[in-house]
């Protein structure tokens, strides 16, 4: 790791730069697939479900009997898991339904507003090295209690034309409408269009590589929604010599693990926790299976020194983690002063695993800086805020002048002829 001590707040942009990767023509890459998708449907799908994942599908809709498989395959113990996951999962989202909001804003005119769901969702759901089973819990656990009609699932298949066990264990659990084994540029490019196998949605959901990213990107070019942008994954923590530096170095590997492309910070306030966690990091480094990929995720990893908690907060909010773990004798100032993070883990015993798997918060989270400006999957992600309106004859008589007025000044007669007529109805009485 770098370690970088009292840098000046004109490099910190520089410093905190995301090891992006860049793919030569990938934007052209995808919009040749969602064209050649969007013309030929389940024949592009197979051929390049042939092509990037070696694999020839004859049905691309995974079928009861095939679930049945599965949920037999997954071992009891993960089960237990991946169920106490679900249930707290849901407790949280549960928790966060709205009741209507209504409010008559002058006599005789009645507002209010009622979130519905949205119908028809996509869920992107990783294959390969890392299945997400986990991610299965945290988008179709609140699709469900939002109450979406239509849950349709793609995740990449393996080498033998299936899609791992747990995956599809999580899915049949969490009431999945629908699981399609299609994966990258292609799964995108269906639930965007819809082909003969694979429906149209309104809205998609999950993590990807950049291939992935940039397509769902495309895709809102074709009136469909997205949960956010995001990128490789990433983890802040801020922590001095109230922390320990095992634990602390513990939660670095966990998203140091998950590729080459994810980036790890440490910022303290003491040089001293910085030496022991970049030591500790050598010693459980060679304990992983995962060793290689960790290794890169790390060599674009930081340790930064700085002389307070003023100064560490400031550089932590122009960074805008996805995640941020905060761990230090003065937790509160940490908390009271974040502006910009997905999602916060607060003390030694909060590890950032426990939000991607089974606290109950959402692990869906907006990278790359975009926490400045996004939020985190929620309730909310799946429904539409919609408003009401209900003015009687009292009411236009109160608020119809101003409109007369306002639409008059902005040149928009027929605006102004809706209520003048009104008006003068009410006057004449008819």
């Amino acid at each position: 790791m770098n370690k970088i001590y009292n840098p000046q707040p004109d490099t910190w942009s520089a410093i905190l730069e995301r090891p992006t990767k860049t793919v030569d023509d990938i934007e052209q890459t995808v919009k040749e697939i969602f064209k050649e998708v969007q013309k030929s449907g389940d024949v592009a799908v197979a051929k390049y479900t042939s092509i990037f994942d070696g694999v020839t599908i004859d049905n691309l809709e995974v079928s009861k009997q095939e679930i049945e498989n599965a949920v037999a395959a997954v071992p009891s113990e993960l089960k237990e898991a991946i169920q106490l996951a679900k249930s707290n999962i849901e407790k949280f989202h549960a928790a966060q339904k709205t009741a209507k909001v209504e409010v008559e804003t002058v006599e005789g005119v009645q507002c209010w507003q009622e979130k519905r769901p949205i119908q028809k969702i996509g869920l992107y759901i990783p294959g390969g090295t890392a299945p997400l089973f986990s991610t299965v819990l945290m988008l179709a656990v609140p699709a469900n209690i939002a109450g979406c009609k239509e849950i349709v699932l793609c995740s990449p298949p393996d080498k033998k034309g299936n899609i791992n066990p747990a995956i599809l264990y999580a899915a049949n659990l969490c009431g999945v409408t629908k699981i399609l084994k299609v994966g990258g540029i292609q799964a995108i490019a269906a639930m965007t269009f819809g082909t003969e196998t694979i429906p149209k949605v309104y809205k998609i959901f999950g993590p990807g590589n950049q291939f992935v990213t940039v397509a769902k990107q495309l895709a809102t070019q074709f009136g469909v929604a997205i949960d956010m942008p995001a990128g490789p994954s990433e983890l802040l923590v801020v922590a001095d010599d109230a922390a320990v530096p095992a634990f602390v170095a513990s939660d670095l590997l966990s998203q140091a693990e998950h590729g080459a492309d994810s980036q790890v910070i440490l910022v303290s306030t003491s040089k001293k926790l910085i030496d022991a966690v970049e030591d500790e990091i050598q010693v459980q480094l060679e304990q992983l299976p995962r060793k290689a990929i960790a290794e890169k995720a790390i060599a674009n990893s930081k340790l930064i020194f700085v002389e307070n908690d003023t100064i560490a907060l400031d550089l932590i909010n122009e960074y805008g983690p996805e995640h941020f773990i905060v761990c230090t004798a003065n937790d509160e100032f940490y908390i009271n002063g974040i502006e910009n993070a997905g999602s916060v883990f607060i003390g030694n015993y909060t590890p950032e695993s426990a939000g991607d798997y089974a606290s109950g918060t959402n692990h869906t989270l907006p990278t790359n800086g975009y926490a400045k400006n996004y939020s985190g999957v929620n309730l909310d992600s799946f429904t539409k805020s919609m408003t009401f309106q209900k003015i009687s004859e009292k009411g236009i008589q109160n608020i119809g002048k101003a409109i007369e007025v306002m639409a008059e000044a902005e040149g928009l007669q027929a605006h102004k002829n809706a209520v003048t007529l009104r008006l003068n109805a009410i006057r004449d009485g008819k």
